[in-house]
C-alpha cells in the first residue's frame, strides 16, 4: 500500500519523506488555508515546493464547479510540474473533467467520494485515483471501512485500474485496516503514519537491550 501524507505542512511532508516510506502527497483548499498559504500565485507555488520534496504523485485540487472552469484550471495545474495529479470533485462535472484529461493522458483524483456508485463512475471516467473518505462516514455513524470493501470487489470484478486512496484517514487502525481489505493507497496526517511506530513492548524491549548492554559495557 502506498502512503500519502493529506497536508500542505512543508516540514511535516519532508519529515515523512525522510523515514523512506512516503510515496505522495494529497492537499485541499482548506489545508493550503491552514499553513497559511493564500493567493493563486502563492498556492501555485506551494505545489511546485511540495513537488521537488517528495518523490511521488502530489494532488492539487481545482476549485472551480463548471467544466470548463476545471479544464482551465486543471490544465494549468498539471503544467506546473510532471508529479501533479488533477484533483476534481465527484459530480457530473466532475466526472466529465476527468474524462478530458484521462483522455489527455493527465492523472486525475477524484475526490469527496462517499458512495460505490460514485467510485465506479470515476473509473468509468479513466481516473487515476478515487478518493473515498471514510473517517467523515465514520463520523455520521456509517462504516467507512466497508465502503472500501465494496469498491474493492467493483473493481477486481471489471479490472479497472483505478487505485483507491482512502482518505479522511483519521488514526493508524485506519491504516492498517484499508491495508487488511486491500486499499492501493492510505492519505493521512503525519501522526496516522508515525502511530505505527508506537508499541510498549519495543520501547520496554528496547530500553532493556540498552540496560543490559550497559552493565556489560562499563
Amino acid at each position: 500500500m502506498k502512503f500519502f501524507i493529506d497536508t500542505a505542512n512543508l516540514n511535516e511532508i519532508k519529515e515523512a519523506q525522510d523515514m523512506g516510506v512516503l510515496d505522495g502527497v494529497t492537499t485541499n483548499p482548506s489545508l493550503m488555508a491552514k499553513e497559511g498559504i493564500t493567493g493563486k500565485n502563492n498556492i501555485l507555488k506551494h505545489y511546485v515546493d511540495i513537488c521537488t520534496i517528495v518523490d511521488g504523485d502530489v494532488s492539487a485540487e481545482v476549485i472551480a464547479v463548471d467544466f470548463d472552469g476545471m479544464i482551465k484550471e486543471g490544465e494549468e495545474l498539471a503544467d506546473l510540474h510532471p508529479q501533479i495529479v488533477v484533483k476534481l470533485p465527484m459530480t457530473k462535472e466532475g466526472v466529465k473533467a476527468c474524462k478530458y484529461f484521462s483522455d489527455k493522458g493527465i492523472k486525475t483524483n477524484v475526490t469527496l467520494v462517499f458512495s460505490a456508485g460514485q467510485a465506479l463512475l470515476a473509473a468509468k471516467a479513466g481516473a487515476t485515483y478515487v478518493s473515498p473518505f471514510l473517517g467523515r462516514l465514520d463520523d455520521i455513524s456509517t462504516d467507512g471501512l466497508a465502503l472500501i470493501q465494496e469498491i474493492r470487489e467493483i473493481y477486481d470484478n471489471y479490472a479497472f485500474e483505478t487505485q483507491i486512496l482512502a482518505a479522511s484517514i483519521r488514526h493508524t487502525m485506519h491504516v492498517v485496516n484499508c491495508a487488511k481489505i486491500g486499499a492501493d493507497v492510505m492519505t493521512g496526517p503525519l501522526s496516522s503514519i508515525t502511530g505505527l511506530l508506537k508499541h510498549p513492548l519495543t520501547d520496554l524491549g528496547l530500553a532493556q537491550f540498552l540496560a543490559d548492554y550497559a552493565k556489560g559495557n562499563q
